[in-house]
C-alpha cells in the first residue's frame, strides 16, 4: 500500500473541507479558481516568489498531511506500507519519526529532477528553479536515507531496484521489531 502526500495534499484542500477555508482566510478569495478549487498554478506562482506566503501555506496544509499519510499507513492491508512523501527532509524526520521506521529516497542528479519538473509542471525555468532550491538539496535527501534507488537510468533498472527492495521490506515485516536491525529515525 502506498499513502501518497501529493494526493493527500489535494484532498486536505478539496472544496468544503477545513483545510480549503483556512487557505481562504490566508490568502483571500484568490486562492480560488472558477471552479471552486485551490488554484494550484496560481498558489504555485504566488508562494514560490514569497517565502513568507509559502510557509504559511505549509504551515495549514502539512499538518494534514502527515495525519493523513499516518491513518492510512496505520490502516493499510499489507506487511507494510510506503508513505511517499516529497517533503520528508524539509519537514525533518521528527515529523515523522513516530510511525515510519525506514527512508527511502528515489535519487536523481538536480538536472533531471529539473528536466521532469518542467515537462510536468509546464512552467518556466525561473519558476522551476525556485521550486528546487525551496526544497532540501540531494545532499540532505541523502542524508536522512536508509535507502536509496536510483532514478535517472532505463525503467528496467528501476524495476529492478523496487523488486529487490521489496523483498527486503517484506523479509524485514516479518522479523519482530526486537530482532531486525533498522533504526527507528
Amino acid at each position: 500500500h502506498v499513502a501518497d502526500a501529493d494526493v493527500a495534499a489535494r484532498e486536505v484542500v478539496a472544496p468544503g473541507t477545513p483545510g480549503l477555508a483556512e487557505v481562504v482566510e490566508a490568502f483571500g478569495p484568490g486562492a480560488l479558481g472558477p471552479d471552486g478549487t485551490m488554484d494550484r498554478a496560481g498558489m504555485r506562482r504566488r508562494v514560490f516568489a514569497d517565502e513568507a506566503a509559502r510557509r504559511r501555506l505549509e504551515a495549514i496544509i502539512h499538518p494534514r498531511v502527515r495525519s493523513a499519510l499516518r491513518a492510512a499507513c496505520e490502516a493499510a492491508p499489507g506487511p507494510y506500507s510506503i508513505a511517499a512523501i516529497p517533503l520528508f527532509a524539509e519537514a525533518g524526520p521528527a515529523a515523522y519519526s513516530p510511525w515510519v521506521s525506514r527512508v527511502l529516497v528515489v535519487d536523481v542528479p538536480v538536472e533531471v529532477q529539473l528536466e521532469r519538473l518542467l515537462r510536468r509542471d509546464g512552467i518556466d525555468e525561473a519558476l522551476a528553479w525556485r521550486m528546487i532550491r525551496a526544497q532540501a538539496t540531494r545532499e540532505q535527501r541523502l542524508a536522512v536515507a536508509n535507502d536509496v534507488i536510483r532514478n535517472d537510468g532505463p525503467l528496467e533498472d528501476l524495476d529492478a531496484a523496487v523488486a529487490a527492495l521489496h523483498e527486503q521490506y517484506l523479509a524485514a515485516s516479518t522479523t519482530p521489531p526486537q530482532q531486525h536491525l533498522w533504526e527507528r529515525l
